[in-house]
């Protein structure tokens, strides 16, 4: 499938960040090859605020068969879903990417960092990371830029490289196909 020289892909966000970052992805892993991206809005299925690995992992599931019914016509559908889980007591933070094509689907999950104890707060009471994120920092729509990973690094490290570099990692079985569709069918 990655292999056309022309590829649409449905990114199911309205995020311009993950959007961005979705292209980036793919123009890094398919440097040859016209990119056009669609973003849509479908629901991911999990709270605003998936709050567990699985949760957010299954949001990122969801948001991709969501924007596959909505695009069929597409060549692939990208889902990115941020947020966060415990890990010994501290609330850590990451997003789940899912990439899909018609017969493989492909899943990495970003770096993870841990969250202050003010934005853990504010999160533990139902805030979204991001509103939490506003509000500790005093920042506007800050998910929707460098997000808490940009505010804590000082911009040194922004949402969308953070998200890019995940796209790249599920992207792999797609660049190795024979490998993992093999596998598949082996199991």
């Amino acid at each position: 499938m990655f292999d056309k020289p022309s590829l649409k892909v449905v990114v199911a966000s309205g995020n311009p960040v993950k959007v961005s970052a979705a292209l980036g992805g793919l123009q890094q892993m398919l440097p040859h090859a016209t990119i056009e991206t669609v973003s849509v809005t479908v629901p991911s299925g999990v709270a605003d605020q998936p709050m567990t690995d699985a949760e957010t992992l299954t949001g990122a599931l969801n948001r991709v068969q969501n924007a596959k019914e909505a695009h069929p016509e597409a060549d692939a559908w990208v889902g990115i879903e941020g947020g966060v889980d415990y890990l010994q007591g501290e609330l850590a933070t990451f997003a789940w990417v899912v990439i899909q094509t018609e017969d493989l689907v492909g899943k990495a999950r970003s770096g993870t960092f841990f969250l202050p104890k003010a934005v853990q707060e504010l999160v533990e009471q139902g805030m979204e990371l991001g509103a939490a994120n506003d509000q500790i920092f005093s920042r506007t729509n800050s998910k929707q830029k460098g997000g808490a990973i940009g505010i804590l690094t000082h911009e040194v490290l922004d949402r969308k490289q953070l998200y890019e570099q995940a796209v790249i990692l599920a992207l792999v079985p797609h660049k190795n196909r024979e490998l993992y569709l093999s596998e598949s069918s082996n199991a």
